[in-house]
């Protein structure tokens, strides 16, 4: 089995940034794997510093089988930066394993990721393995799918991010003329379609919410680990949208393997419902309800 390359999108949080690679150094699969980081430089003089001290700690990394650091010139933004690192990186190895500075990771993380790339890399139907899972009590498989995609750890292959639309005027025209808006919201429980309204506008700069509606719209499916192996440590105020409201989503990694087995390649009914019943206890909760958009807008990465 041939490793995917790892990549990390870091700007300035070196706290955070520490911690992902400290989690990351201690997968069983980390020594053997090739590290590219994508490092944003700073938007305005005031992070300037910041942006340095976490660039000098990057020249300091070990313990991974190479690195390569990419230090952009100007201030890319999150979206642009992951749109064109993650398809300068397909383009170049046909897959890859995608990572930001605030998630840490299980030890068997890239385990998984990368057996479930090489497992599922002639299934069509499947255009990404996932490692985060949401914080619910229902006993689901193992492993299941999800129509869409996500963003908190993921892998993909180049067939996969070739889907990807970058225009979310036609996304929405495609959502709207098959009908699908519905469906795409989970039943009213996420705020997708109006997310996609709003990039469409220039209000919302979000990679993520493209790249789900690219791959719901192309009837695709995602892996998803029943326990969790991505933790999101974004949630103390460092980052945009990033308040204690988002606690809902803290999840504790799984301390053991996944098994990557055969599944029938569809959406799990069971995992859906789920996740819809789990948003739903959301919004009925006053206090989140009040903060949902900004946890939304967390979770599919948008930057104002």
């Amino acid at each position: 089995m041939i490793l995917a390359p790892i990549v990390i999108f870091v700007y300035n949080r070196i706290w955070h940034t520490k911690q992902t690679i400290s989690a990351l150094k201690e997968n069983i699969l980390a020594k053997d794997s090739h590290l590219i980081i994508y490092s944003d430089a700073a938007k305005s003089k005031d992070d300037i510093d910041k942006v340095n001290e976490v660039r000098q700690y990057l020249n300091e990394i070990t313990g991974f089988c190479s690195k390569e650091i990419i230090f952009q010139e100007s201030n890319l933004g999150l979206a642009k930066s992951i749109i064109s690192g993650v398809t300068d990186t397909v383009n170049k190895y046909g897959k890859i394993i995608v990572l930001e500075d605030d998630l840490i990771t299980s030890p068997y993380f890239l385990t998984f990721m990368n057996e479930a790339l090489d497992f599922y890399k002639d299934e069509n139907k499947v255009v990404s393995i996932h490692g985060y899972m949401y914080p619910v009590l229902e006993d689901l498989p193992e492993t299941f799918f999800l129509r869409g995609a996500q963003c908190w750890g993921w892998a993909t292959w180049k067939r996969g991010w070739d889907l990807f639309d970058a225009d979310a005027k036609s996304l929405i025209n495609q959502i709207q003329k098959k009908k699908l808006r519905y469906l795409f919201d989970r039943k009213g429980t996420y705020p997708f379609f109006k997310m996609l309204k709003e990039q469409a506008m220039g209000e919302i700069d979000s990679w993520a919410i493209r790249w789900q509606a690219s791959a719901f719209l192309n009837d695709k499916l995602t892996l998803y680990p029943r326990d969790s192996l991505v933790k999101n440590i974004g949630f103390d105020g460092s980052g945009v949208h990033c308040g204690p409201e988002q606690s809902v989503f803290n999840v504790e990694v799984s301390s053991h393997k996944v098994n990557v087995e055969n599944e029938v390649i569809e959406q799990s009914a069971k995992a859906h419902s789920v996740i819809e019943n789990y948003y739903n206890n959301l919004n009925n909760g006053s206090k989140i309800k009040r903060k949902l958009k900004d946890i939304i807008r967390n979770v599919f990465n948008i930057d104002m």
